[in-house]
């Protein structure tokens, strides 16, 4: 996924915004996805002049966002993916109640 965004980004002069900018387009990538969430599952529902955004959509463009970040600042995220589950699945291994074996399809 990295690799698909650095080559379209590529094309533009432009190339990828700075850092600040980056979190700023995080930001409202973010807020943009918590209000259609509210739409769905909230007590906000859209009002009818609205269009219909699927949730999809606006993961997407956020999933968008952080692939231009992680690469504008050379993070491969596939590494910070790795190092990250790493820790969860041992700092984090009896945090939760975990589901009986017996129980798992």
């Amino acid at each position: 996924m990295q690799e698909r965004v650095h080559n379209y980004i590529s094309q533009f002069k432009e190339g990828y915004f700075s850092p600040l900018s980056m979190l700023a387009r995080v930001t409202e990538e973010v807020g943009e996805l918590a209000r259609e969430i509210n739409h769905h599952y909230g007590e906000k529902p859209k009002k009818k002049s609205e269009d219909e955004k699927a949730l999809e959509e606006e993961y997407g463009d956020l999933l968008f966002v952080m692939l231009c970040f992680a690469n504008s600042l050379d993070i491969d995220i596939d590494e910070s993916f790795n190092r990250v589950m790493d820790k969860f699945e041992v700092r984090d291994k009896d945090r939760w109640t975990k589901i009986e074996e017996d129980h798992i399809e």
